[in-house]
């Protein structure tokens, strides 16, 4: 019951690959590094292994503490864990951050092997294929050879998705939460003012920022408060924030307006503020940059030419699709596209639509409806492997 689960305590893993990865692009990564976390116990045949694959701005820490340090729960541990939707008593959860990202796995921040130099706006483009296929490698050492499911929401969900085309085979069940089978001309332009934002920022020096001992906040700042806008659904921001004024330094609630052009005004002004000084803490302008070109690319059917039914032709795995009525940037009208692809290659899915007011935030949320959504779909794996 909720309150009751026992806690994860988890340790963070690194795999070392001495040889290239081979990218879309025409590059190879060499001498890279993934790091991975892992939660429940892999059974006797390796049949019940989960891969969990991240959004824009997550990391393979998916669920579970660190020990020690309070406040470092994973970013879908009220989804995964011992009792919970995707219960590690019976499932093997594997958790990869990407290569690219700024969280352990070789990225932008890191010396090229080839050069001796920081990789910097050097470090080539990825796509959602290259990362399945350092999953994949990944899952090799591990000696997995076919996962009782492979699942993600947002950009989690393109990767997911994009595991039944490429690996058909190794794939029994593939879960796309709130994601598309590609962005709209709309999200590609969100995020092309957001790395505008980046490039533009005096400290960026081409990519190169590492070399000048700076950071570019003030563009990762104006990126995040953009990307968070378009995450939150109207009512959401409406019921949280409305237009009420921020509090007064003093504490007392301002009823008048201080007609400012540069202050900060209104509550939602102050929040989206306070998200972009954070996220700039953390996260690497470059990563940044990488990452939604991936999800710009992101297509399955431009090899075919736009026919996403031929598109997905090649899966061989069962579907749970789940999509939110207020998220506007992964409309549920994307996932019935890819429900609707797929029914006509006659596969075997599941489509749930939560009526949610939470936007686009909703899949990382806990809605009971949702929660048990995926629960039962897990219960039904759980049955098949026993």
């Amino acid at each position: 019951m909720p309150g009751f689960f026992m806690s994860l305590i988890v340790t963070s893993q690194l795999m070392q690959f001495p040889g290239e990865l081979a990218l879309t692009s025409g590059a190879v990564l060499g001498d890279y590094r993934l790091a991975y976390e892992t939660y429940g116990t892999l059974n006797a045949d390796k049949s019940n292994a989960v891969l969990v694959c991240h959004a824009l701005n997550a990391s393979h820490h998916v669920a579970g503490s660190y020990a020690g340090q309070p406040k470092s729960e994973g970013w879908w541990d009220n989804m995964i864990g011992p009792g919970k939707s995707v219960d590690t008593q019976r499932f093997f959860v594997i958790g990869i951050n990407n290569p690219g990202s700024c969280f352990g796995s070789t990225g932008p921040m890191d010396v090229n092997p080839a050069t001796g130099e920081v990789y910097g706006a050097d470090f080539p483009v990825l796509t959602v294929e290259d990362w399945v296929n350092a999953q994949a490698l990944l899952l090799d050492r591990l000696g997995i050879t076919r996962l009782a499911a492979v699942m993600g929401g947002s950009l989690g969900g393109m990767q997911a998705l994009s595991w039944t085309l490429q690996y058909p085979e190794r794939v029994r069940h593939a879960i796309v939460v709130a994601s598309a089978p590609n962005l709209s001309a709309e999200n590609i332009a969100f995020n092309e003012v957001a790395r505008r934002a980046i490039a533009t920022d005096p400290d960026f020096h081409g990519g190169n920022y590492y070399r000048h001992g700076v950071v570019p906040q003030r563009g990762l700042r104006i990126a995040r408060m953009i990307g968070h806008i378009t995450y939150l659904s109207d009512d959401v921001m409406n019921a949280k924030f409305g237009r009420e004024l921020r509090e007064a330094v003093d504490g007392v609630v301002r009823s008048d307006y201080h007609y400012s052009t540069q202050d900060v005004e209104f509550q939602i002004e102050s929040y989206l503020r306070y998200q972009g000084d954070k996220f700039s803490s953390y996260f690497d302008a470059n990563t940044y940059l990488l990452i939604t070109r991936a999800l710009d690319y992101f297509d399955p059917a431009r090899t075919h030419g736009g026919d996403l039914t031929q598109a997905l032709a090649v899966t061989r795995a069962k579907f749970l699709l789940v999509s939110f009525s207020t998220d506007w940037r992964f409309a549920p009208a994307r996932s019935r596209e890819t429900v609707h692809a797929l029914l006509e290659n006659r596969r075997d899915v599941s489509y749930a639509e939560i009526d949610a007011p939470h936007g686009h935030d909703a899949f990382l949320l806990d809605d009971p409806r949702y929660m048990s959504v995926v629960r039962s779909y897990f219960d039904g794996i759980a049955k098949e492997l026993s």
